[in-house]
């Protein structure tokens, strides 16, 4: 089984950023086989729609936030082995040559270790400060899958949608991974799971420990997904699945990793990210908190 964990952004990890090539190289020295960010564009003092789309409140832990692509090209930079990604990016915050053009520079850094996960997000007001308009978040997000693939496949490169253009372009620096870098989707509604299936080589589920393990339900929604894929022409079994395990504040960590051994029985996911932003405080905790839970989860 394989065991991924956060890089340190939010909360009060992200005042420990000056040591994310140290974090990234104890872990992967640990064991680790992946590491991730999340994308928080800003946390609103008076939000409209609150954290994951529900009700109207953000969780504090959210306010400070380092960015993702500085500490995916740092992680880069740091590490050898560790697959490098994002869980997730809020994509069409984004236009498409910035993203190509950042997610590209990591992945040759890496040398193909990225696995970029995309979103549409649940704020009105990153929407605001960032520009787009937040009600076309789901086809804004179908177009920008469409351009980072021309992006990243021809030479010179161009897209016409109808929301976004990209004027056709010298494109010679691609990235590592050939023909593209994967395209991983977060989705838990009928529409983003769709999505998965049509268009994604990965899906990004997640759990929150012990509050919300849902074995029962990502089964189903694994079935979905192979049932549409299948529909629409493609192998189920080339959709990886990556899961985003949280951590409820004061749960042990022996409890987390007997979650993820439940959870890898239950549903067959083999490849899991603990994200500790709402559980540990220091980078030294996470540090310690990650090779704790590589030894319990390979003692099996």
């Amino acid at each position: 089984m394989r065991i991924g964990f956060t890089l340190p952004q939010f909360h009060r990890q992200a005042y420990g950023i000056a040591r994310t090539a140290e974090f990234a190289r104890e872990v992967e020295l640990a064991g680790a086989a992946s590491l991730w960010v999340g994308d928080r564009n800003l946390a609103a003092v008076h939000p409209r729609i609150g954290y994951g789309g529900q009700g109207t409140t953000i969780p504090v832990e959210l306010n400070p936030a380092a960015d993702p692509f500085v500490l995916l090209g740092i992680a880069a930079s740091a590490t050898e082995r560790v697959l490098l990604g994002s869980h997730v990016l809020i994509a069409p915050l984004y236009p498409p040559v910035q993203l190509a053009r950042a997610l590209t520079s990591i992945d040759l850094i890496s040398g193909g270790r990225l696995l970029p996960g995309f979103g549409i997000g649940w704020s009105p007001e990153e929407y605001e400060a960032a520009g787009p308009d937040f009600s076309t978040r789901g086809a804004r997000m179908n177009e920008l899958l469409d351009a980072l693939e021309a992006i990243w496949t021809s030479d010179p490169a161009e897209y016409q949608g109808k929301i976004l253009s990209v004027p056709l372009h010298h494109s010679p620096l691609k990235p590592a991974r050939r023909p593209r870098p994967p395209f991983y989707l977060g989705a838990l509604s009928e529409r983003a799971l769709r999505r998965v299936a049509e268009r994604g080589d990965g899906w990004l589920p997640l759990c929150t420990v012990p509050s919300w393990v849902d074995i029962e339900g990502l089964v189903a929604h694994r079935a979905l997904i192979d049932r549409w894929a299948t529909e629409a022409g493609r192998d189920p079994a080339a959709i990886d699945t990556v899961l985003r395990v949280n951590i409820d504040a004061g749960t042990p960590t022996g409890q987390v990793a007997d979650a993820v051994k439940a959870i890898h029985e239950g549903t067959g996911i083999d490849h899991v990210m603990v994200d500790t932003t709402y559980a540990i405080e220091t980078v030294d905790e996470a540090i310690q908190h990650a090779v704790e839970m590589i030894g319990l989860v390979a003692r099996g």
